[in-house]
């Protein structure tokens, strides 16, 4: 049995929770969250995430004229990086399933006169509405975690994948150093959530998060599930220790 595929429960967090309800729960989670985005990032990585998005970019292999697809594309960071590598032949469908990520996104590139050759859209990672072979490249950063049959959305990430296209996941990871690890749950478990508290009125959300990241698989893990799904080669990045680790996925 794959990623709960026939469990009638999966994680959500530390919790066992049916697997209908945990898409309604994380669904909260980031209605609560979307307009601190900005600030749920800089509290979880101590603002290291902006580099971390502008390494992921650089080393994301899209060029101009790229028709990319941008998964838990939510408040459009990664769009707005991958905006000027396509140019103005290119496009950027950013995909998220939860509409007040999507509005909060749409409304700060819109401001910052970032509108053509972008679209948004609310979908599910788990069954995208586009055909095979549709994408020069799939990315999904600081998502993955959040879905609930993982497998299935990097299979369909395969899927619509063109021939020669790549597919790119920047994820909070398995931190490779003992001391370091223990420092960082000490941030995550004893510090976030009071931090959240404070900043952004929500503790709850942000133990999720920091729970989320202990759930995910770790690296090898994670590029071994990229190779069940289809991918005919995976490598893996990390980034800060473990603290993240980039996985790109090809397909030939």
């Amino acid at each position: 049995m794959n990623d709960n595929e026939h469990a009638s429960t999966t994680h959500f967090g530390f919790r066992d929770v049916p697997v209908g309800e945990k898409q309604k729960l994380v669904g909260r989670v980031f209605t609560s969250v979307a307009r601190n985005y900005d600030l749920m990032n800089d509290l979880m990585s101590f603002g290291v995430h902006r580099l971390w998005k502008r390494h992921f970019v650089a080393i994301s292999g899209v060029r101009p004229g790229d028709r990319v697809l941008d998964l838990a594309g939510g408040t459009g960071d990664i769009a707005a990086l991958l905006k000027p590598v396509v140019g103005a032949d290119g496009e950027i469908v950013v995909g998220d399933i939860n509409a007040a990520m999507l509005g909060v996104g749409r409304d700060r590139l819109t401001d910052r006169g970032l509108v053509r050759g972008l679209r948004w859209s609310q979908m599910n990672a788990e069954a995208l509405p586009f055909p095979d072979n549709t994408f020069d490249a799939v990315t999904i950063a600081f998502g993955l975690r959040n879905v609930t049959h993982k497998e299935s959305a990097l299979a369909d990430m395969y899927r619509v994948l063109k021939p020669g296209g790549r597919a790119l996941v920047l994820e909070f990871s398995k931190v490779n150093s003992e001391l370091f690890g223990k420092l960082y749950d000490f941030h995550s478990f004893k510090v976030l959530p009071r931090l959240g508290r404070l900043f952004a009125g929500d503790a709850d959300s942000y133990q999720y998060l920091a729970e989320s990241i202990r759930k995910h698989p770790d690296q090898e893990t994670l590029r071994q599930m990229m190779l069940d799904a289809g991918f005919d080669r995976a490598d893996v990045r990390n980034l800060s220790n473990g603290i993240v680790a980039i996985h790109r996925g090809y397909k030939f």
